[in-house]
């Protein structure tokens, strides 16, 4: 029977899946907001940000927050090989957005593999923190300090990119340089540097998301295809390009996994995409209108 301390048990497990999806969801939204790329290959990143995190919890470093920034500096020049090696000469061209799907999907495949390479197919699994092991009681429900903690990463992150755009210049850049790329070349903006800069930034936000989820979930070679297909129904639901539709869209779909999985089994993984066909049919700009909002 479900009562009410379920739902708000499950709601509260919702909102840490979607502090986590956030961290991946966002870097997809940065690219195409920007670069106007849907990086199909952003959920195997992040893969391999949770193995380059349980790799160092695993060896001799046995550090977790060593692994998060090495899953972000790894991730992010991974990042910038793929865009300045190969997505950057598909710029302009006249298929350029299906190639560009095409070619990411094509990465999915070779990193996939070389993680198994690497790793192995079988499952891994880290602990939290040490210094995390202690939960947070609040009117008689109990969460995780870690994944509190992640929660609080994700409000971060997403204040940071905000700030970040509002108030720099570079921010300045890259909202000129989304809204007209040609004519922000024009004024003698370095575009393809700006572009590097972002798909690197994209690409280790999708790194450091993969590091902060390794103590959440298991790890398996396979976890970007399912990270990945949520990530587009966050990025859709709440308006491609739009990072504070990704935020609420990120946090609702968490939201909806874990609630839904109190009904029948496997209505959690549901729900999300009839949310999905809902918004594509009554608001397909998104719930927040579109892109740099």
């Amino acid at each position: 029977m479900v009562n009410a301390g379920i739902v708000l048990d499950q709601i509260l497990t919702g909102l840490s899946i979607g502090s986590w999806l956030f961290l991946v969801s966002i870097g997809l939204s940065l690219v195409f907001g920007v670069l106007g790329v849907l990086n199909f290959a952003h959920g195997v990143l992040f893969a391999m940000g949770a193995y380059v995190t349980v790799s160092a919890v695993s060896s001799s470093i046995g550090n977790f927050w060593i692994g998060v920034v090495a899953a972000g500096v790894v991730v992010g020049v991974l990042g910038i090989i793929i865009e300045m090696g190969f997505i950057r000469r598909l710029y302009g061209r006249a298929e350029e957005e299906l190639e560009q799907l095409l070619l990411t999907f094509a990465f999915v495949l070779i990193l996939e593999d070389g993680i198994r390479m690497v790793f192995g197919s079988g499952t891994r699994q880290i602990d939290p923190p040490s210094a995390f092991g202690f939960d947070i009681v609040v009117a008689g429900y109990s969460m995780s300090s870690y994944r509190v903690f992640v929660i609080l990463v994700s409000f971060a992150v997403m204040g940071g990119i905000l700030l970040t755009l509002k108030t720099t210049n570079f921010g300045r850049l890259v909202r000129a340089t989304s809204s007209d790329r040609d004519m922000a070349s024009l004024l003698g903006v370095n575009v393809p540097r700006l572009y590097t800069m972002v798909f690197f930034i994209g690409a280790a936000l999708a790194g450091i998301g993969g590091a902060f989820a390794a103590p959440l979930q298991s790890v398996t070679p396979a976890l970007g295809e399912t990270v990945i297909i949520e990530a587009f129904i966050i990025v859709v639901i709440g308006g491609l390009g739009s990072f504070v539709g990704t935020f609420f869209g990120a946090y609702l779909v968490g939201i909806m996994i874990a609630v839904g999985s109190i009904f029948a089994a496997g209505a959690g993984q549901l729900f999300p995409f009839i949310a999905l066909i809902l918004v594509l049919l009554l608001k397909p700009e998104g719930l927040t209108g579109g892109a740099n909002t």
